[in-house]
């Protein structure tokens, strides 16, 4: 099955490899500050899903100088996205945004901004400011939508109804930014037909880009509590299921959709399940093929 992968896009833009760096900007989360919550989504780690980004102690560029070093002990190139990745990103006064994205963009080896966040936190002050950094360099905006089915947005706390989204993507795609909107495969309650309808409602919505999401149970998250305390109430995917899905979700996505993710890494010293996961080469190969014999 031929699909649009983030690497044949960036080679395509660029001609060459382009590297991503993670970036822990030391922002929070209404889900976690008291504005919405405080306990943050129900699957999400102590470290807002940024547990591989680098130190937040360190300032922008110094988490830059930090992530190439580490990609350039095994590869080579000098392109980089600088990823800003941990907790909701644009939840912070836009004087505090501006310094650190501008930080990034304005680093040479920087080619991209790409700015992970929530719909429900992309103000006009903070949109004004995304479209002028997308005058420097292109900025990518990541969206955690995760499902479209209220029931269980509501059940992972996810904090803002679909609308929300609806709107934070014809809002960010007026100012000509790339939108990716994340989707999480396996949450509790969902079933295939569940997941396949979030996949084609993104489709129809125009999001540039896709990033499918294994559900990981993590230690030390109301998910993993939930999990240790009853776990024959969930079901985990097992990774014949899991790629099928995969494999299925993007039959539906137009060609032109760049998928930016088929998968994920769970901390390994925090995964409970699905286990079979932490085997990255085996879950990549198994993808591989699955799609190679599938049919448009």
């Amino acid at each position: 099955m031929e699909y649009y992968t983030v690497n044949q896009y960036l080679k395509d833009l660029y001609h060459e490899k382009v590297y991503k760096i993670s970036i822990d900007g030391g922002f929070t989360c209404p889900n976690r500050d008291g504005t919405l919550g405080t306990g943050g989504c129900i699957f999400c780690s102590a470290a807002g899903s940024g547990d591989f980004a680098e130190n937040r102690t360190l300032s922008v560029t110094e988490q830059i100088e930090q992530g190439k070093k580490r990609v350039q002990a095994k590869m080579h190139g000098d392109k980089y996205i600088a990823y800003f990745q941990a907790f909701t990103n644009t939840y912070a006064p836009v004087t505090v945004l501006r310094q650190k994205f501008k930080e990034a963009i304005e680093n040479p080896s920087i080619v991209i901004l790409s700015i992970a966040t929530r719909p429900d936190c992309l103000g006009e002050e903070v949109l004004s400011l995304l479209e002028e950094l997308n005058q420097i360099k292109p900025v990518w905006v990541e969206l955690g939508l995760q499902t479209i089915h209220e029931k269980t947005a509501a059940y992972i706390r996810r904090g803002y109804p679909l609308s929300v989204y609806d709107e934070a993507v014809q809002n960010l795609h007026k100012i000509g930014i790339h939108v990716i909107t994340h989707l999480i495969l396996g949450l509790p309650g969902e079933s295939r037909e569940d997941i396949l309808s979030s996949v084609e409602y993104v489709a129809k919505c125009g999001s540039d880009g896709v990033k499918l999401q294994l559900l990981h149970y993590l230690k030390w998250t109301d998910l993993g509590r939930e999990l240790e305390m009853n776990p024959n109430r969930f079901s985990i995917l097992s990774l014949d299921e899991y790629v099928s899905l995969v494999v299925d979700a993007i039959r539906i996505l137009p060609e032109k959709t760049v998928i930016h993710r088929m998968t994920g890494d769970g901390d390994r010293k925090l995964l409970i399940e699905p286990m079979w996961s932490l085997d990255k080469k085996r879950v990549l190969n198994t993808l591989t093929k699955a799609l190679k014999e599938a049919e448009r």
